[in-house]
């Protein structure tokens, strides 16, 4: 089941190095503007977007296997659909590099099974909340 206390999300809320699958280079978009956001109030941003060299003054990359360095959690900008694939991903990635303690789901991003995955696999999951939201929320 998603974290849905507040004390839980604020502890996801204190990781730092932030991959945003699906990182938009469009500003105005919720996908650019939340992780612009973030990376203002100190998070480290990996923006994973395969079509886009730079976004928000860093390298993207075109999947979380390209990361250098650890990764703490998975921010997620894409459909629903595409959520399992993402989690498989992040899963992997956790298994092989030891690292991503955590999977975001944006407003309206959801997929039940991948949830029940991913916690399976030791990922702590929030679902159809928003990031930005939450850490005015939370922490400021």
């Amino acid at each position: 089941m998603p974290l849905s206390d507040d004390a839980a999300v604020r502890d996801l809320l204190e990781l730092n190095r932030i991959a945003v699958v699906g990182c938009s280079s469009s500003p105005g978009k919720a996908a650019h503007e939340i992780p612009a956001y973030l990376q203002r109030q100190g998070y480290e941003i990996i923006p994973v977007n395969p079509f886009a060299d730079e976004i928000l003054g860093k390298q993207a990359v075109d999947s979380l296997a390209e990361i250098d360095g650890e990764i703490d959690l998975v921010d997620v900008f894409r459909p629903s659909e595409e959520v399992a694939g993402i989690v498989d991903d992040a899963i992997e990635r956790r298994e092989t590099e030891g690292d991503v303690e955590a999977i975001w789901l944006q407003l309206g991003i959801h997929d039940d099974e991948a949830v029940t995955e991913a916690e399976a696999a030791g990922l702590s999951v929030v679902e159809d909340r928003c990031m930005k939201v939450e850490h005015q929320r939370l922490v400021e």
